[in-house]
């Protein structure tokens, strides 16, 4: 991507996390610093190519279930990153067109692609909030302008809770999230691991240390207490891939990102 056309908001001298993700994930909405950070972790950990594909997979399969089976019409997708193939909207829409969608960030350069590319069905709504994860008040105050909360509504927090380093405070991010929603809501979250290989806590160590935001692994037992007072869906918090498996699954079925689904009650 040229960096001298760009938002001067948009800081290019430091590697992203969204963009490194779109990296990975064989975008091009990069920049050479986040192309050189991505590379760095690969060449440590090669496998996080994997770990990438897996829980866009996971977000996919999880959606389609969230709308189909589940019923559910509404998503807040919050701390959503930048847009690239199969997003939520694409998703629910494609299961059930009158799904409305709510969009959650506050970096530019993935409000600028939103509103050029999150565009959905016409019975639907795809809307974007430019608002951070840690403050749920300020985004419920826009949410309640497009998502009825007499009315089930599924949360999504993927890959994005490894950016709160205090995991009490993770916590208390998602009961915030979860408080105003009402019964027979959902959670879809995720997020990355360092059980599967030691190398990619080494990889997470040198990542950190670019200046970029951060991001915190934890132990499954950490990410399945995300889910404390839900009631999980089958087959619990589980590497990604193995949560709803089908033939679309192309990483290796035990990877150091785990999820699940979880139902409030």
């Amino acid at each position: 991507m040229d960096e001298t056309n760009f938002d001067p908001a948009i800081d290019t001298s430091v590697p992203h996390s969204a963009r490194i993700w779109n990296y990975w994930l064989g975008g091009k909405d990069n920049f050479a610093v986040d192309r050189a950070a991505g590379e760095q972790y690969r060449q440590v950990f090669p496998g996080v190519v994997d770990v990438a594909r897996a829980s866009r997979q996971f977000l996919t399969r999880t959606i389609e279930y969230l709308a189909g089976e589940a019923g559910v019409r509404q998503f807040l997708d919050v701390g959503t990153g930048l847009p690239t193939a199969d997003n939520t909207h694409q998703v629910a829409q494609r299961v059930a067109p009158e799904s409305r969608v709510v969009y959650v960030d506050n970096d530019p350069m993935v409000l600028a692609h939103a509103r050029a590319l999150l565009t959905g069905t016409p019975e639907g709504v795809t809307q974007y909030i430019d608002a951070d994860l840690r403050e749920p008040a300020a985004i419920f105050a826009e949410a309640r302008k497009i998502l009825d909360f007499d009315r089930p509504v599924a949360l999504i927090l993927s890959g994005v809770l490894g950016h709160v380093d205090d995991t009490d405070r993770a916590r208390a991010i998602i009961r915030e999230l979860l408080d105003p929603l009402p019964p027979g809501s959902y959670l879809s979250l995720n997020d990355g691991t360092s059980v599967v290989s030691a190398a990619i806590q080494e990889a997470q160590d040198d990542y950190n240390e670019t200046g970029a935001m951060p991001y915190k692994l934890r132990s499954p037992e950490e990410i399945a207490s995300f889910f404390d007072g839900l009631e999980l869906v089958e087959p619990g918090v589980v590497p990604c891939p193995r949560w709803h498996t089908d033939d679309r699954v192309d990483t290796p079925l035990d990877i150091d990102a785990f999820g699940g689904v979880g139902r409030k009650p």
